[in-house]
């Protein structure tokens, strides 16, 4: 993976002061303006799970919902400055998604106090990444994918890049990599797919990312999600029209 700072950067702190006081959107139209509360309770430096489950726009559960999931939304500075998000390649013998690039993360388990306290531990299951190095900021609105299950961004900034060595559980992560941000906010590597489910066309995109060995493709739900976090980041529309599907914006599952 690409190496950083040691520390948080000026960049990233001002960064995690921001994005404390968004508030998630019930409902979104294609490319909305993000939308900050200036007047919500700041979120605190969390160096502990327990203490990252004090956002209060994170909704609450104490049990199982098969159709609930959280990823993480892990960013870091790069070398040169730019904003980097963690990435997997799913292994190739799992029964769902196999091959394909994701955020880490998975379905709510029972004893998960919440939406946090499931991508912090799904991350530190697939890719070991220690929970206590992340600074989580806040949760992005639910994206629902055609099979009812509703998946719930959360945002955090890895605190130490050095202090991460990424491990992947063999079982279900085939590669890590990370990817800068900005990416999925340009018309650039990028293709798409215009298709139809139940009468509404829409359209899925395809960002190429080359490594050394080969390259990435981020699509659907993921590039989704990233392309909604990269408008709220950088606090612009992407170069390119959404037209993402509607029921990706399905509430109350």
């Amino acid at each position: 993976m690409d190496s950083s700072r040691v520390e948080t950067s000026q960049k990233l702190s001002e960064l995690a002061e921001r994005l404390r006081r968004y508030q998630p959107l019930n409902h979104y139209s294609q490319n909305p303006e993000p939308r900050i509360n200036d007047h919500s309770e700041i979120l605190q430096r969390k160096d502990s799970i327990s203490e990252g489950m004090e956002n209060p726009n994170i909704s609450q559960t104490s049990k199982v919902k098969s159709n609930k999931a959280a990823v993480l939304i892990c960013l870091f500075e790069g070398s040169s400055g730019e904003i980097r998000v963690i990435l997997t390649k799913r292994s190739s013998t799992l029964s769902s998604h196999p091959g394909e690039v994701a955020l880490p993360g998975g379905k709510v388990e029972e004893g998960d106090a919440n939406d946090v306290e499931t991508a912090l531990r799904e991350a530190n299951e697939e890719i070991g990444l220690d929970p206590s190095l992340v600074n989580v900021v806040t949760v992005l609105e639910s994206f629902t994918n055609k099979r009812g299950i509703s998946v719930v961004p959360v945002i955090g900034i890895l605190k130490d890049r050095k202090a991460f060595v990424p491990m992947a559980n063999s079982a279900e992560v085939e590669a890590i990599f990370d990817a800068p941000l900005e990416m999925f906010l340009k018309d650039e590597n990028r293709r798409q797919v215009e298709l139809e489910w139940m009468g509404e066309e829409y359209v899925l995109h395809f960002f190429d990312h080359e490594v050394e060995d080969g390259t990435f493709v981020i699509w659907a739900l993921t590039a989704g999600i990233l392309i909604r976090a990269a408008s709220i980041i950088y606090q612009r529309p992407p170069a390119f029209q959404e037209r993402r599907p509607t029921f990706w914006s399905r509430s109350g599952l």
